[in-house]
């Protein structure tokens, strides 16, 4: 649908040439602040809100664009670059955002606070910020009207932070003609992070593959005032604990060994061996309890995980329920069954009168780092932060990429921020937050990379 103002002639500012200092970095800070302001917590999402948001800008660009609900206030909005016939390019970011908790935070988190040389707010880094880099590389490439050698394709979404069902799932299956002659997408899952004196980029080419599960225990009910020798709740704690004592096999998928290999210069002296020959060292269990103890993240990137994570069990204090309720978050290794996990799981429980059901799982796939695109997304790294050291990377969570895998479209996290420790502790955290120097620097490499990529 074609989406025009008079407002045109605000944009003539815009159409110099997109290099360091142009309008779209300077006004990516004050945007990103607009954006937050919107309020598209999920549930219930309300991502109509951000796609109203980023129609005025296409309007008053004078681009083209389309929306659509895939339900009442869930929505998606999309626009196209036309170029030549070279497989397109999706740029892919969602519009909702995990709750928050004023309590917790210093200052409200939809108020887009600009103070101290920081932007604060809900989805300041998962993934407004990103969004709106994205946004102003895609303005500054329709402001040049270059001659493009593909197409790039804006895609803005709902739903992600539960799934995506609403969202690019949504989309893939109502609206294919999107992804049309897709090769590429860019999308979340990328980051760059500072150890010692280096820089440290990741490109996210696969994940661990979610398997949400619910655990129902049933028992007969009964009055608390009488208690039973076993019921649903007894016999849901007993399994709970069986789960939470589990430590699967430990092992190491190929994009996890090359990630790992990577990371060994930049691990404390007595661990660079040990992370540069990971595959040997997962079988020292004292090592990977350390690791666990250390750092999480990488650990959970060597074995299959499950976190208990929400519990059900009466409505009243004095009364035992019939049935009671577990639901936990398990994260797989991208060459794991989930069916053949899901029997494991059944042992491990060893309960009849507990069943297993699954509530949501995707497809594992992994993205190839031997394409131009990917060896572009290095080399742009590289010369914009001199020094600066590019690993393959693997994540414990799921983004809307493996939707895309799972088409052969390839699909990497592109994360053109350098976020100190500190500040990672914001996503899905408290008191979230980006530098503006962040900001304006992750802008300016998506813009040259933008340029680069779509030259003939």
């Amino acid at each position: 649908m074609r989406r025009s103002t008079a407002l045109l002639f605000l944009w003539t500012m815009l159409a110099s040439p997109p290099t360091q200092g142009s309008p779209f970095v300077d006004q990516a800070p004050e945007r990103l602040s607009e954006y937050i302001r919107i309020d598209t917590q999920n549930p219930p999402g309300n991502e109509t809100r951000g796609v109203a948001f980023i129609a005025r800008i296409f309007d008053a660009a004078g681009i083209d664009y389309d929306a659509a609900e895939s339900a009442d206030g869930r929505g998606n909005i999309w626009a196209r670059l036309k170029g030549g016939r070279k497989p397109g390019l999706v740029l892919l970011n969602h519009i909702d955002v995990v709750p928050a908790d004023l309590r917790y935070w210093t200052s409200n988190p939809f108020d887009g606070a600009i103070r101290d040389g920081y932007i604060y707010g809900r989805g300041a880094l998962d993934m407004k910020g990103l969004a709106i880099a994205q946004l102003q590389a895609f303005l500054a490439l329709h402001a040049a009207d270059p001659k493009l050698n593909r197409d790039v394709i804006f895609v803005a979404t709902a739903d992600e932070e539960a799934g995506g069902a609403y969202g690019a799932g949504w989309l893939l299956e109502n609206r294919p003609e999107i992804f049309k002659n897709v090769g590429f997408l860019i999308n979340e899952g990328g980051r760059g992070t500072v150890i010692g004196d280096d820089t440290v980029f990741s490109i996210e080419v696969t994940q661990k593959v979610p398997l949400w599960l619910r655990l129902v225990a049933h028992g007969n009910p009964g009055h608390g005032s009488m208690p039973q020798t076993e019921t649903a709740v007894t016999r849901l704690m007993r399994a709970g604990d069986r789960l939470a004592r589990t430590r699967f096999e430990a092992r190491v998928i190929p994009a996890v060994r090359v990630m790992f290999e990577g990371m060994a210069p930049y691990q404390p002296a007595a661990l660079r061996a040990r992370y540069a020959n990971i595959v040997n060292s997962v079988a020292d269990t004292e090592f990977m309890s350390y690791l666990q103890l250390t750092n999480p993240l990488h650990h959970a990137l060597l074995r299959n995980t499950c976190s208990l994570t929400r519990l059900q069990g009466s409505s009243k204090i004095n009364v035992v329920p019939t049935e009671a309720v577990l639901e936990i978050d398990c994260r797989l290794l991208p060459d794991q069954d989930p069916d053949a996990f899901i029997t494991e799981l059944t042992l491990i429980v060893n309960d009849p009168n507990i069943t297993i059901e699954k509530l949501m799982s995707f497809t594992p796939a992994v993205s190839s780092t031997d394409t131009d695109f990917y060896r572009l997304i290095e080399e742009l790294y590289i010369e914009r932060f001199p020094g600066a050291r590019v690993i393959p990377g693997v994540t414990t969570g799921f983004t809307d990429s493996h939707f895309f895998r799972d088409l052969g479209i390839t699909s990497y996290g592109v994360g053109p921020f350098v976020i100190p420790a500190e500040d990672r502790q914001g996503v899905h955290g408290n008191n979230e937050r980006i530098s503006v120097e962040n900001l304006k620097k992750g802008t300016e490499y998506l813009v040259e990379l933008l340029n680069r990529f779509t030259a003939r």
